[in-house]
């Protein structure tokens, strides 16, 4: 596929992948809508794209569902349709899970799975009725084996995964596509804005995310694999193995994680 003469929404795109993401596609023939809690430094990513004049910002707040029908009515009329959806805001979760409370597990399914489930949904007629449209889904490595530390990070990304995966067959007829797009380490603020046990960020960086890819290295790599219409692509270094491996043995994997300085 090619990006040309598409209209491409991105979710979190104030900052990391997002961010990296809006300004590497601003250098194709698209138009793109670009979105999350924050105006002020959307508008900022605007001037850093190509063509800011093919960029429209629109705020959203992926916590807040009962406002995404109507936001999505207002995205679709920004350009007259919508392809691409990218849906790649959330937040992550770094605690024990003895230390954390259930608010924060509730947190991170609200805004990483049913935020996100909600304004695919809400989209979704639009690509019905075009028989067009592709979702791409930034879930994560610990969205098909897990870790410490990640309990409700974990088993939102893993929500993630069965929902499309569904979508993907039911819609098929409709000629929707879905990629899920799976990081591992990042060199991004992930880490610094990671909800700790009492729902307050972690507010540094950890040394794992810190040698991670470097996140313009990381979104050519998830730019290729969306133009390929991936159904799943695993990104990062070493860690990426660990899809396989668990295929192979989840003891296996269990042992290597444990093994593993993850904070």
């Amino acid at each position: 596929m090619t990006f040309d003469k598409k209209t491409i929404w991105i979710t979190g795109a104030s900052s990391g992948i997002g961010k990296s993401l809006a300004i590497a596609l601003s250098n194709y023939d698209c138009k793109l809508i670009i979105s999350s809690r924050r105006t002020e430094a959307l508008e900022q990513v605007k001037q850093l794209c190509r063509n800011p004049e093919s960029v429209y910002v629109l705020a959203l707040d992926l916590a807040d569902t009962e406002s995404l029908p109507q936001l999505t009515e207002k995205a679709i009329s920004a350009f007259g349709t919508i392809d691409i959806l990218v849906n790649n805001g959330g937040i992550s979760q770094r605690s024990p899970i003895l230390e954390t409370s259930i608010e924060v597990d509730r947190k991170l399914m609200e805004v990483d799975y049913l935020g996100t489930v909600a304004l695919s949904k809400a989209l979704l007629p639009h690509f019905v009725s075009r028989q067009s449209g592709h979702y791409v889904v930034v879930s994560s490595l610990m969205g098909k084996f897990s870790s410490h530390y990640r309990s409700a990070y974990c088993g939102a990304k893993h929500a993630l995964h069965g929902f499309f995966d569904a979508l993907r067959l039911e819609h098929e007829k409709d000629q929707i596509k879905v990629t899920m797009i799976c990081p591992g380490f990042v060199n991004t603020n992930v880490a610094r804005n990671a909800l700790i046990g009492d729902g307050s960020k972690q507010g540094y960086q950890d040394v794992m995310t810190e040698n991670g890819l470097d996140v313009d290295v990381f979104v050519q790599k998830m730019i290729k694999a969306i133009r390929k219409e991936k159904f799943e692509a695993y990104i990062g270094k070493f860690e990426k193995f660990g899809v396989y491996v668990k295929r192979l043995s989840p003891r296996l994997i269990h042992k290597l994680v444990m093994r593993s300085k993850v904070r």
